[in-house]
């Protein structure tokens, strides 16, 4: 399954908007980040009250989950800010042609 992190100012605005009129459906709501999914889409929907939006690197981007960021990271050479949020832990590297992509890893 596919997801994009989108960071939104008004995530209750933004939950209308994918799942009233795009048919997403809500699959996790934190308060400050909801996931809406549609097919192999999740879409997690980040407010300025998530450690997203309190952190937030180079704005929307696609998410790869990992078993084990430290090592992730390790492996990549690459030593961006880690941060802590309540559903776990996240950072932001980019590609070769410099498009963010975040490496998360759940608790």
């Amino acid at each position: 399954m596919a997801a994009v992190r989108y960071l939104v100012d008004d995530v209750g605005a933004a939950v209308e908007f994918y799942v009233d009129k795009l048919g997403f459906a809500v699959r996790e709501d934190w308060g400050p980040v909801v996931i809406v999914e549609r097919g192999d889409l999740q879409l997690w929907l980040s407010g300025p009250k998530s450690s997203a939006g309190r952190h937030p690197v180079q704005g929307n981007r696609f998410v790869v989950e990992v078993a084990d960021l430290d090592q992730a990271l390790d492996d990549l050479g690459a030593t961006p800010e880690v941060v802590d949020g309540a559903a776990g832990r996240w950072a932001v590297v980019t590609d070769p042609a410099g498009n963010p992509v975040e490496l998360f890893e759940t608790p």
